[in-house]
């Protein structure tokens, strides 16, 4: 089974930002090392506790700093972009680091309305035209626009992945001819059927090309549950404080989030956010990550974990990438 990591660059409540972006490109040395196949950054603007916004500087710097796992975004955000300038950037990285490079694309705001309005003028007319912006960057990259070349031209082009959480998004994938990641961890609706429908429409844009799926899910492991699950606690109740407009300074500690008193309707979606995730031992883990394969047929999963610690985020990658033998795999 394949295995990567999606990194939101989370900030602890003891971390500075450059402290939490600096444990971002640890992980992903350890999670070379581990045999993750690869490692890619999401984009995110204004949100409390989050430091990745802008995913191309830090995946420069994870590349110079890692040799062989695949480097790339979860998502770039195109209607706040021009193609072209996606292409340029992505094609440098690929330049620099060859054979390693993808380019996750969605179509998300990444954070609040304001952020948005700061970022473009026409974000909302710009998600409207989202299918002919995919279709231009996919130009660029496939070096095929006859006017402008998208430089400097790598010894091996990005891989395009349409990012969504929807039927809408794999369609998307489908008719383009893109890999795609579902996200799981951030959706209500089944993987099953969308997985299927994606696979069933799919259209190659080059010869031998075969559909090929990422499975998002959140996933915290320790090496007993109850331990995964006094993990879990920081991250959940920071993030449904923060979808109520209390903002914490960053990820709380485990005592920090015993104080946080929470009302029934929190409690409620914490405990709803929790069917979400899997949570438990490197076991419980394991059986769980198999079953989801066995429905879905996913070809690859990609893990969201987020706790206070970078120590424990590190232990929880590295007790999933020994269940699943990641290194042997790789030898």
């Amino acid at each position: 089974m394949k295995l990567s990591i999606l990194d939101q660059s989370p900030i602890s409540s003891n971390q500075t930002p450059q402290e939490a972006l600096e444990a971002t490109m640890k992980l992903a040395e350890r999670a070379e090392k581990l045999g993750y196949t690869r490692f890619w950054i999401a984009e995110h603007h204004a949100l409390p506790g989050l430091a990745s916004s802008v995913p191309e500087v830090m995946l420069s710097y994870i590349g110079a700093n890692t040799n062989s796992i695949r480097i790339g975004s979860g998502a770039v955000l195109l209607p706040y972009y021009k193609p072209y300038k996606v292409a340029e950037t992505y094609n440098m990285l690929a330049t620099l680091f060859p054979g390693r490079v993808d380019i996750g694309v969605g179509r998300a705001p990444g954070g609040s309305a304001e952020a948005s309005a700061a970022l473009s003028d026409n974000f909302l007319q710009s998600v409207f035209k989202m299918p002919e912006l995919l279709k231009d960057l996919i130009n660029y990259v496939d070096d095929k626009d006859e006017q402008v070349k998208a430089a400097p031209l790598p010894p091996v082009r990005p891989e395009i992945w349409m990012l969504g959480t929807s039927e809408k998004s794999a369609r998307a994938a489908a008719e383009n001819g893109l890999a795609y990641a579902f996200g799981q961890f951030m959706s209500d609706t089944e993987a099953e059927s969308v997985v299927e429908q994606y696979r069933k429409a799919f259209k190659p844009r080059y010869e031998g090309q075969q559909p090929y799926v990422i499975l998002t899910v959140s996933i915290i492991c320790a090496e007993t549950t109850e331990k995964a699950e006094t993990l879990a606690d920081s991250y959940l109740v920071w993030q449904v404080k923060n979808d109520q407009g209390n903002n914490f300074r960053g990820i709380p500690s485990l005592k920090e989030a015993e104080g946080v008193e929470l009302s029934p309707e929190e409690q409620k979606k914490i405990d709803d956010m929790k069917n979400q995730m899997i949570i438990g031992n490197p076991d419980i883990v394991r059986n769980e990550l198999n079953r989801i394969q066995e429905d879905t047929d996913t070809d690859e999963f990609m893990i969201v974990t987020i706790t206070y610690s970078p120590e424990d985020k590190q232990n929880s990658y590295r007790l999933i990438a020994e269940q699943f033998q990641l290194q042997k795999s790789k030898k």
